[in-house]
C-alpha cells in the first residue's frame, strides 16, 4: 500500500471522526445555554464579562485544554441594574427600553419629569435660546418613525402606490430630521452633552433596527443624568402625545454603578504542537457583545463554534502537529482592541502563524471566504477545502486572492501584519435588522444546525492547516486580482476531486 493511500485513508478518517463528535456528542447548545442564559451579556468592562472569561478559562481546562486570561488593558467599568420606565400622564402603561450601556443611573426612587421633544428651531441661537425649557425635563432627541412595520411586510401586503408613498415620506421625515439636528449646532453626541448641560433630567431616544420590535442598542454619553431607549411603538406615542400638546409625563427608574478603570481580557486556550509547535492556528471570534440582548449571534455563536471546534480537536486530534490557539477577543466592539493588542504583544505568534479561521457575523452557515489578498491563497485554502464535505462546501462561495477586509472583526487584525487571517462569513437570517447590536440578540435565534455545520468546517480546516506540510504564503497581491489572469478566482475548478472527505 503507497504512503499517499495511508495518508488518505487517514484524513478520510480522521473527517469522520470529526464530523462524528460534532454531531453525535455536540456541546453546543449546553455552551450557548450557559454563555447566553447563565452569565449574559458581555459588555467589556462589566463584571459580566469577566464572569465570562473566567466561565470559558474553566470549561477549556475541563476539557484538558490550558487556557488564561490574559490581561491587555483596561476600559471604564460599568455595571447595570434595573430600568423600569412607566408613562404616568395622561394615563399609567408601563413601556419598553432600558438604559443604555455606561448609562448613569437616576436618584433613588427615580425621576418623574414631562417629556419634551427637541425643537424645530430656524438655527442655533433659536435652540440656545429653547433650551432653558429643557430643565427638568425628559428630551426626546429621536425621530418618530412614520412605520413599525420592516419593508418586506409593505412589499407584501401593501399596494405599490402605497408602499411608494410610505417610502416617500419616510425619506422626507428623515430629511427634515437630520436638519433639526444640524440647525441646533450640534450633532447626535454633543446634543445630548449640551441637554445635560441645560438641566435636562434624561434623554430619551429609539434607535428602530428595521425590524419587528427590535432597536439597536449602543452607549450612552452622559455623564450625571440617564440616557433610554425605548421601543419605536412606545416612543410613537410618547411622541405624539408631547407634539400634539398632552404634555405626557414618565417615571424612570435606572440602576447602574460606574466601577472605575477595570482590567480588559483576552481568553487564550493552547493546544501545544508536536512537531511544529512555533507555528500557529488560532481559532478566533470575539468574546465581548453590547448589552441590550444576550450576544447571541454577536457574537455568542462565533465564540462557542470556536469553543466547541477546540473540544472536537482535543478530543480526536489531541496531538497536533502545529500548535493550536483559541483566541476571545475583548473590546471588539470598541475598535477591536483585544486582538489587535494580542497582534502587537505576541509578535512571534503572528510570524508564525499557520493560518487564522475567524467567526463573526451571525448564527448562519458560512457562505463565504476570500483569500484576504494572499496570492497563493487558493492553492492552500483550495486543498484544505477539498477534505471537507460537500453537504457543507456546497453552500460556500469563495474568492481568490480576494482583497484584505478592513476593521470590521478581529481578523483584519492579523491581515494588517501581513498574516493569513480568513473570515468565515455567514448567511444572514436577518442579521443586520433583528440580532445585530439589537435587544433581540437572544439564545432563541440561535440556528444550532448552521452552527454545527460551521464548527465541522472549522475543526477540519485547522486539521488540514495542521498537517499540511508546507508553511502558508504570506505573498499578498497589490491589486485584487489574479496575477496571470487577471480575474480572481473561485474554488473549486472544474477539475477538482470531490469534496465529501474522500468518500464517493
Amino acid at each position: 500500500m503507497s504512503s499517499t493511500l495511508v495518508i488518505a485513508q487517514t484524513k478520510e478518517e480522521m473527517v469522520e471522526r470529526i464530523v462524528n463528535e460534532a454531531t453525535e456528542n455536540s456541546h453546543l447548545e449546553k455552551l450557548a445555554h450557559e454563555l447566553l442564559d447563565g452569565i449574559g451579556p458581555r459588555l467589556v468592562g462589566t463584571p459580566q464579562m469577566k464572569n465570562g472569561h473566567d466561565w470559558a478559562v474553566k470549561t477549556f481546562e475541563s476539557w484538558g485544554i490550558e487556557a488564561e486570561n490574559q490581561q491587555y488593558g483596561t476600559w471604564r467599568g460599568w455595571e447595570r441594574g434595573i430600568t423600569h420606565i412607566d408613562m404616568v400622564y395622561p394615563r399609567v402603561v408601563s413601556l419598553e427600553g432600558m438604559q443604555l450601556a455606561w448609562s448613569p443611573g437616576t436618584k433613588k426612587g427615580g425621576v418623574t419629569a414631562e417629556v419634551v421633544i427637541i425643537p424645530d428651531a430656524a438655527d442655533s441661537n433659536e435652540f440656545k435660546n429653547w433650551l432653558k425649557n429643557a430643565k427638568g425635563k425628559f428630551v426626546m432627541v429621536s425621530m418618530a418613525q412614520p412605520t413599525g412595520r420592516p419593508d418586506y411586510n409593505w412589499e407584501e401586503f401593501a399596494t405599490e402606490e402605497s408602499f411608494e408613498k410610505m417610502k416617500e415620506e419616510r425619506t422626507a421625515q428623515s430629511r427634515a430630521w437630520r436638519q433639526r439636528i444640524i440647525n441646533t449646532g450640534y450633532n447626535t453626541r454633543t446634543l445630548n452633552t449640551a441637554l445635560e448641560e441645560a438641566g435636562a433630567v434624561g434623554i430619551v431616544q429609539s434607535r428602530w433596527s428595521s425590524g419587528f420590535g427590535v432597536n439597536k442598542i449602543f452607549g450612552a454619553n452622559t455623564k450625571k443624568i440617564p440616557v433610554i431607549d425605548l421601543s419605536l411603538e412606545d416612543y410613537g406615542m410618547l411622541y405624539r402625545l408631547a407634539e400634539n400638546g398632552s404634555k405626557p409625563k414618565i417615571k424612570v427608574t435606572a440602576q447602574s454603578k460606574d466601577l472605575g478603570r477595570v482590567p480588559a481580557f483576552n481568553t487564550i486556550a493552547t493546544i501545544p504542537g508536536t512537531e511544529k509547535p512555533d507555528e500557529y492556528i488560532i481559532l478566533s471570534a470575539h468574546f465581548d457583545s453590547w448589552d441590550g440582548g444576550t450576544g447571541a449571534t454577536d457574537n455568542g455563536t462565533g465564540t462557542i463554534t470556536m469553543m466547541e471546534t477546540a473540544r472536537i480537536l482535543k478530543e480526536v486530534y489531541p496531538n497536533p502537529k502545529r500548535t493550536i490557539i483559541v483566541g476571545l477577543w475583548g473590546g471588539e466592539e470598541q475598535g477591536l482592541n483585544g486582538s489587535r493588542a494580542y497582534v502587537e504583544d505576541q509578535p512571534e505568534i503572528v510570524e508564525g502563524l499557520q493560518a487564522l479561521f475567524n467567526q463573526d457575523n451571525g448564527t448562519g452557515r458560512v457562505v463565504r471566504i476570500s483569500g484576504q489578498g494572499f496570492l497563493h491563497s487558493y492553492d492552500y485554502l483550495g486543498s484544505w477545502l477539498e477534505a471537507v464535505p460537500n453537504s457543507i462546501t456546497q453552500h460556500i462561495e469563495t474568492t481568490f486572492p480576494g482583497i484584505p477586509s478592513g476593521g470590521g472583526t478581529d481578523h483584519a487584525s492579523f491581515v494588517a501584519k501581513g498574516a493569513p487571517a480568513f473570515s468565515l462569513s455567514s448567511l444572514s437570517w436577518d442579521y443586520w435588522n433583528y440580532t445585530w447590536h439589537t435587544n433581540r440578540d437572544t439564545y432563541d435565534k440561535i440556528v444550532f444546525d448552521d452552527v454545527r455545520n460551521n464548527t465541522i468546517l472549522t475543526a477540519i480546516l485547522t486539521y488540514m492547516a495542521s498537517e499540511d506540510p508546507e508553511k502558508t504564503s504570506r505573498v499578498q497581491s497589490v491589486l485584487p486580482v489574479n496575477p496571470r489572469t487577471g480575474e480572481q478566482r473561485t474554488w473549486p475548478t472544474p477539475r477538482s476531486p470531490n469534496r465529501d472527505g474522500g468518500q464517493n
